[in-house]
């Protein structure tokens, strides 16, 4: 059976160096960190060492997720925790800031727990991030929810594309010509894909994309508000607004409150994520609505089947949200 030593010996690295690029305790030169990772490959260390965390289960599953900075993540945490428990393991709760280096720095410390599993929203596209690629290399099982960033993992979010795409046409075949959109942050998956929805929408309706009525967002209520307010500026600003998600939508509906422009008398307004009091405000928001306990519910059970079955083809499933057609949209009165 091999050994770290021989891990090491094969690399020509320190024995403390083959630990440190195994369980994510100090930054080790990427050439270096390559030659180890071989190495662990060549020799077979790391696949006798996953037998042994999988037959010393800790009952436990991490979640990295950015919990604080998006008020979706807030409900959608609470729904994972009551999956997890209902399945009988503990979940560990880690806020990955929405920022790469600390994305990579939770996972690290998630597998240093001996976590069985991992719950993933990651801020980053496909295999090459630091953090999907420690993951796929070492083995962990994961699950991506929310944005489904790589299909090398299992992975469990909301159709985004057809479902912005529908709120988009809505909005034109009520009449509406200058339709903006207020985008997410730029990498965030999500983003990237309600974008594609609000472009696929306006094709569908005959009208041209202009690239000045997309406000950047920046996936926070401070950047839409901004954003918004420059919108406004325009010579024809938009008569209608599709915001892609929850965050922003605070910080546009405060913008356009101090500026006294009123909804929907004199703008549409449509948003991503459907809010606990969406249908109590006034206006009522017109939302599409995220399956959030669904999503958890498949979260938790593809994380416990690639648990327990390591070896079966990764997965993606893509569940349907629902259309909130409310007041906002102006289309009701």
């Amino acid at each position: 059976m091999a050994a770290m030593a021989d891990v090491a010996r094969q690399a020509g690295v320190s024995i403390s160096t083959v630990s440190h690029v195994i369980n994510g305790t100090r930054f080790v030169a990427e050439e270096t960190r390559q030659r180890v990772l071989a190495a662990v490959e060549e020799t077979g260390y790391i696949h006798r060492g996953a037998r042994s965390l999988v037959a010393s289960s800790t009952k436990s599953i991490g979640l990295a997720i950015s919990a604080i900075s998006n008020y979706y993540f807030a409900d959608f945490v609470a729904a994972l925790e009551a999956q997890v428990r209902l399945t009988g393991y503990t979940l560990l709760l880690t806020d990955t800031h929405d920022d790469r280096d600390e994305e990579l720095k939770v996972v690290q410390a998630l597998h240093q727990r001996r976590v069985d599993g991992i719950l993933l929203a990651t801020e980053a596209h496909g295999t090459g991030s630091s953090s999907l690629r420690y993951l796929d290399e070492l083995g962990i099982p994961t699950v991506l929810v929310d944005r489904c960033a790589s299909a090398r993992f299992d992975q469990v979010g909301t159709e985004n594309v057809e479902s912005s795409a529908r709120m988009v046409l809505h909005l034109a075949q009520v009449g509406h010509r200058r339709i903006g959109t207020v985008a997410g942050r730029d990498g965030l998956m999500t983003s990237t894909e309600r974008l594609k929805g609000y472009h696929v929408g306006l094709t569908r309706a005959g009208l041209p994309f202009d690239p000045g009525l997309v406000a950047q967002g920046g996936s926070n209520a401070t950047a839409a508000e901004v954003s918004v307010n420059a919108l406004m500026e325009l010579p024809e600003p938009p008569t209608a607004l599709f915001v892609a998600n929850n965050h922003m939508t605070i910080g546009v509906m405060r913008a356009l409150d101090r500026r006294g422009v009123r909804v929907p008398e004199d703008i549409a307004l449509t948003v991503f994520d459907d809010f606990e009091w969406a249908s109590i405000f006034r206006p009522r928001l017109t939302a599409i609505a995220q399956p959030i306990r669904e999503i958890a519910a498949r979260s938790v059970q593809m994380l416990v089947d690639r648990i327990d079955a390591p070896d079966q083809p990764p997965r993606t499933v893509r569940l349907k949200p629902r259309f909130m057609h409310r007041d906002s949209c102006g289309c009701l009165r």
